[in-house]
């Protein structure tokens, strides 16, 4: 996987390597690239790279660079491009010549035979920088679906770019500045693309490049959602979403280190393994396969967003297919841990606020590390097929907000009330939720072209559509940011088969009939499947990624809130209510008030560890 950094400066000439900012730019990353470092400069550029090996273990060294005509080109990449073997026979066919197996010198080559017209051939999940010496300009590009991060800020004569935004932060001229776009941004569980809340720091959009020259920066969108009128009757549809999907995970399963998935027993994890599985090299092992769980006194209780325990069904999947399973079990006691609190903040440069969530699956993967570098999971597929309960309700669809904000009451609404009064004047969350959802449904495309006369039936399609593209293009990179920050926390490069574009950009165009029926979501998903499960897994109801549900969780957090109360002055408290937390904190644990304290305990931890200056006026 891998993360990148580098500094284009045309202001002044750098009189030779190393470039002291760059350098610790780069050790920023080091759990992103554990294997190795490299680092290339010159005059107006240095890239720096952090390498996590996965393909062409023994070659492949970054930044990697190649002398033509007229100067160097230089290419500092992180990803995979999995449809590289065929690129590769391509441009060896146009003369190209390889002294590597891996990707990254099939898109240095790429770039030199197509420009920036490679873009339209990458497959895959990557973001990386290429320098071309021959005219002093550099490219930035990021994969169509944002499944890599890639973060830049704009300095007097160049620009910074790097994978985190920890790395930006590490430049003595970025300072951790969040204004009240920030706040906003972060506390009301919304994701604007290309806001990454610290001020200054831009995010490089999912499907754009960047050129960046003495002229300035010149952004281009190459790829976004299509729209189209959907030929496909309903076993034409199935069968191609079932190629679709199988093809996406033929071609993830390359990797030249020990590979596994995630295995809820879920549909979606539970499709992916299986179509691993039956796609495994001959002779091979059984595939591994990996879930996560909680330590509980209780028998497990059924919610809104969780029916049934994960374990069982995921052991029916492993024993239908024969993975080598494992499941990790988490006590309360380590995920109320304020060090794993720390370690969370740090890896993703922001408090997120999801706790336990997010503490089991940064557990869950640092425990198979030393068995599997690289994991497939079933990301993406609730937000491409209709998954969540509120696709279903159209009355939450119908709301002037997002969909998961109406549904869930929002990460906003759990919280909102532990603000001070000034921060909630400040930040107008359920306006900003407003505006930003207003902006996002403008920017649904009708295949066609404009609405003109529509039917009911065409307005409830067009009402589904939007749903949708609200979930791929605001949901799912909150999502996929999520299990990029955690994984690489840890050195585990997480693959997602179900965000291939071409398989998104066929199911985005299937009409919402052919995608969900009368108490039955995600059905095509489940008829492309039903064949390789066990029935009980394929009629399996939706169900969230595994939460605590012991009272000694939230009773830990509450003692933990209970000492940060005891200093009112602490800087946490310009931003929460003392009095309002206090409640929280005294209040009875019940199976899930954590939500609030996870917030709360989260931003105190970020406030210390990173220590923004929060501009609230």
């Amino acid at each position: 996987m891998c993360g990148v950094v580098g500094w284009v400066d045309f202001s002044r000439k750098h009189a030779g390597p190393p470039w002291p900012e760059v350098t610790l730019m780069t050790a920023t990353l080091v759990p992103r690239g554990p294997d190795a470092v490299g680092m290339w400069c010159r005059a107006h550029v240095a890239l720096g790279h952090r390498r996590l090996a996965v393909v062409d273990v023994e070659a492949s060294a970054q930044p990697m660079t190649v002398a033509v005509e007229g100067g160097e080109v230089a290419l500092t990449y992180s990803g995979e491009v999995y449809n590289y073997r065929a690129l590769r026979e391509e441009l060896t066919v146009l003369g190209h010549r390889f002294t590597t197996r891996g990707d990254t010198e099939v898109v240095l080559r790429a770039y030199l035979e197509w420009g920036e017209r490679l873009v339209d051939r990458l497959v895959g999940m990557y973001a990386f920088a290429i320098w071309d010496g021959r005219v002093e300009r550099l490219l930035l590009v990021r994969d169509r679906l944002g499944i890599k991060p890639l973060y830049y800020h704009c300095l007097d004569g160049g620009l910074l770019f790097a994978s985190e935004t920890k790395a930006l932060l590490a430049h003595p001229q970025v300072q951790a500045v969040v204004d009240a776009d920030g706040l906003r941004e972060l506390l009301t569980f919304s994701r604007t693309p290309g806001h990454a809340v610290y001020q200054g720091i831009e995010e490089l959009r999912p499907g754009a490049l960047l050129w960046v020259d003495r002229s300035g920066l010149r952004e281009r969108t190459y790829w976004s959602l299509p729209a189209y009128e959907h030929a496909d009757d309903a076993s034409a549809t199935t069968a191609t979403v079932r190629r679709l999907l199988a093809q996406a995970v033929g071609e993830q399963l390359d990797a030249d280190v020990p590979l596994g998935t995630l295995l809820s027993g879920g549909l979606d994890s539970s499709a992916v393994t299986a179509l691993a599985t039956r796609q495994q090299p001959p002779g091979d092992a059984g595939l591994f396969s990996f879930a996560t769980g909680y330590q509980e006194q209780d028998a497990f209780r059924p919610t809104a967003t969780r029916h049934s325990a994960d374990a069982p069904y995921a052991g029916l999947v492993s024993a239908h297919l024969g993975t080598r399973h494992h499941e990790i079990l988490h006590p309360p006691a380590m995920l109320a841990d304020p060090h794993l609190r720390e370690r969370l903040v740090h890896a993703q440069d922001l408090p997120r606020g999801m706790g336990d969530i997010d503490g089991g699956l940064l557990l869950l993967l640092q425990w198979l590390r030393p068995q599997a570098t690289v994991v497939l999971t079933g990301e993406g597929a609730d937000e491409l097929f209709g998954g969540y309960r509120w696709f279903h309700q159209p009355a939450i669809a119908d709301t002037p907000t997002f969909p998961w904000a109406a549904g869930n009451r929002g990460r906003w609404a759990h919280t909102a009330p532990l603000y001070t009064p000034d921060v909630r004047r400040l930040l107008q969350g359920d306006a900003y939720l407003a505006d930003s959802h207003a902006t996002a449904c403008a920017e649904v495309h009708r295949p066609g072209g404009g609405p003109g006369t529509c039917t009911d039936a065409e307005r409830a399609e067009h009402r589904m559509r939007t749903v949708t593209y609200l979930h791929l293009t605001r949901f799912l990179p909150m999502m996929l940011e999520r299990k990029d920050r955690i994984s690489m926390a840890v050195g585990v490069e997480a693959r997602v088969p179900l965000c291939d574009h071409r398989l998104v950009e066929y199911v985005y165009n299937v009409p919402w009939r052919m995608k969900a029926t009368a108490g039955r979501d995600k059905v095509l998903l489940r008829d492309a499947v039903t064949d390789l499960l066990p029935a009980a897994v394929v009629q399996r109801a939706k169900s969230h990624f595994p939460s605590t549900q012991s009272a000694a969780y939230t009773t830990a957090l509450q003692a933990q809130a209970r000492t940060l109360l005891a200093d009112p002055d602490h800087e946490v408290f310009t931003l929460f209510d003392h009095a309002a937390v206090g409640r929280v904190a005294a209040a009875r644990p019940g199976p899930h008030p954590h939500t609030a304290l996870e917030r709360f305990l989260d931003t105190a931890t970020w406030l210390t560890t990173v220590q923004p200056l929060i501009k609230t006026a």
